[in-house]
């Protein structure tokens, strides 16, 4: 019988040191994404979750186009998916995307945060509640300050925070309010970003 405290915990992927990897980006953030996904492997052992905010009037084809630019399985989160390594999971326009804290996903139509939905904050949060230690979260170019109290949370909960740096980034408002937050591990430029997911989860596998 596991102790009390191990037992919300949600499923590990055994060959990850982080078992969940969550992005987020506004304007400028479909190139970001490209490149961060193009420079990982196949066989990258976590999961990843992203909230791309998207005109919530149009179907989106940032899964389908995203697939064409990496190894990686990309889809639209659907309600009730479960995390799988090697697999990015993108929030559908206009849904909120939670992470449970069995490994599911949750989609909700709550009121926007900060006039954005999906938002970044509450993808973190979900996150830092359900994987606490064993998650990273990635802010990369954006206006706005969508993701600054989600990346708090996960400090708190002893994850790890990258922000893209100013150089790189074609919108620096959303980096700058998470390095604002003095709860950001890592100031990266774009293209270290891969490399440095990779160390951090994959215990320094390469592409």
């Amino acid at each position: 019988m596991p102790p009390p405290e191990e037992v919300s915990l949600p499923p590990r992927f055994p060959r990850a040191s982080c078992d969940v990897v969550a992005l987020a980006a506004s304007a400028g953030g479909f190139a970001a994404l490209s490149h961060v996904l193009a420079g990982l492997p196949a066989a990258f052992p976590a999961a990843l979750v992203v909230v791309q905010h998207l005109d919530p009037r149009h179907r989106s084809l940032m899964p389908e186009l995203l697939a064409r630019r990496t190894s990686l399985t990309v889809t639209q989160a659907k309600q009730g998916d479960a995390l799988q390594p090697s697999h990015v999971h993108i929030a559908p326009p206009n849904f909120h995307l939670l992470v449970n804290s069995d490994g599911t996903l949750g989609l909700t139509q709550t009121e926007l945060v900060h006039f954005v939905r999906p938002s970044a904050d509450l993808l973190f949060e979900s996150v830092a509640a359900s994987y606490r230690d064993r998650a990273i979260a990635v802010v990369l170019t954006g206006t706005g300050s969508d993701g600054s109290m989600g990346v708090q949370a996960i400090h708190k909960m002893g994850g790890t925070v990258i922000a893209q740096d100013e150089e790189s980034s074609e919108f620096f408002g959303m980096p700058g309010a998470a390095i604002n937050t003095h709860c950001v591990d890592l100031i990266l430029p774009l293209e270290e970003i891969p490399h440095t997911l990779i160390n951090l989860v994959g215990k320094g596998t390469a592409p």
